[in-house]
């Protein structure tokens, strides 16, 4: 598609249509180093911090302004358990099925593990940094952006307001969009983006040129969701055995209703669930998964 192409159909709105129409199905359907693509909030002792940021329209040929990624982080006797799901990809994945026995079980305690152990849903776009009072040096520039459920409802709002006399907008819209004030504070302990909000309609820039070379800079999400970016089941099957110091193994069995991860498949032989110790079970803390990473590689 065409940067001109983009522009007709931001006025036409089929991009916003589009969009609606993919949140929908989605509601039906129920580590290394730095990355220095990726643009984190920076916050301050008090655990607040405040940036202005834009949400960019899909990459040249891709037709999601976001990329979904299910990932899971706990820690067990053996270490922690920092790894992206391969449910992200449609495929079975070794926690899920684990998860899935504890939860089958009948056993209240399994299902409370299984409950810590659950997938994370995060999502990644492309976004331009507005204004960064801590870092100005990201102002002008484009990141990638991880976030999580709460502030993809808050995208969602504004595509399908909840009143009559609320206008729909598609916040990823370089002329009909809208900057998005991103607010942190410390709420019990937990980072919280309640406070975030969308500025009024507005464009990005004035100057197509200017829009264009930003368009052109952005990151592939379709990559980032690759299957060469995830690990084989063989792999995170070994690591989770590790984690948890037991083994299992699949078999056909008849589907059973599972709460915590979908429905699937599964006859396991472990030996014994072991409690794990789960990551803050909070949508909006972006830097969770970093953070324990970086203590599983310790």
């Amino acid at each position: 598609m065409s940067f001109a192409n983009l522009k007709k159909q931001s006025r036409l709105g089929s991009l916003t249509s589009k969009l609606t129409t993919e949140i929908e199905k989605m509601n039906k359907g129920g580590t290394g180093g730095a990355d220095e693509r990726l643009w984190k909030l920076e916050v301050d002792k008090a655990g607040n911090g405040y940036a202005v940021i834009r949400f960019l329209p899909a990459p040249n040929g891709e037709e999601l302004p976001w990329a979904k990624v299910w990932s899971h982080a706990f820690q067990g006797p053996g270490g922690w358990y920092i790894e992206n799901s391969l449910t992200t990809l449609g495929g079975k994945d070794p926690v899920s099925e684990y998860n899935r026995l504890l939860w089958n079980s009948g056993n209240d305690a399994d299902k409370d593990l299984a409950r810590k152990q659950k997938r994370k849903l995060s999502y990644i776009s492309n976004i331009y940094v507005v204004k960064d009072p801590t870092n100005p040096q990201n102002e002008g520039k484009v990141f990638l952006f991880k976030y999580g459920k709460k502030i993809f409802d808050k995208i969602t709002a504004a595509m399908q307001p909840e009143f009559e006399d609320e206008e729909a907008i598609d916040p990823f819209d370089f002329w009909q969009g809208a900057n998005f004030k991103l607010k942190a504070k410390n709420v019990a302990g937990y980072r919280n983006y309640d406070s975030s909000e969308f500025a009024s309609v507005s464009p990005l820039l004035d100057d197509d040129d200017a829009l264009e070379g930003l368009w052109k800079k952005q990151f592939s999400l379709a990559e980032l969701v690759a299957a060469d970016q995830f690990k084989s089941y063989d792999v995170l099957r070994a690591r989770l055995e590790a984690v948890l110091r037991g083994s299992f193994s699949r078999t056909e069995d008849a589907e059973l209703e599972d709460e915590s991860e979908g429905r699937g498949t599964l006859t396991p032989d472990i030996k014994e669930p072991v409690a794990a110790a789960p990551v803050a079970s909070n949508d909006d803390d972006d830097d969770t998964l970093s953070y324990f990473a970086k203590l599983a590689a310790e």
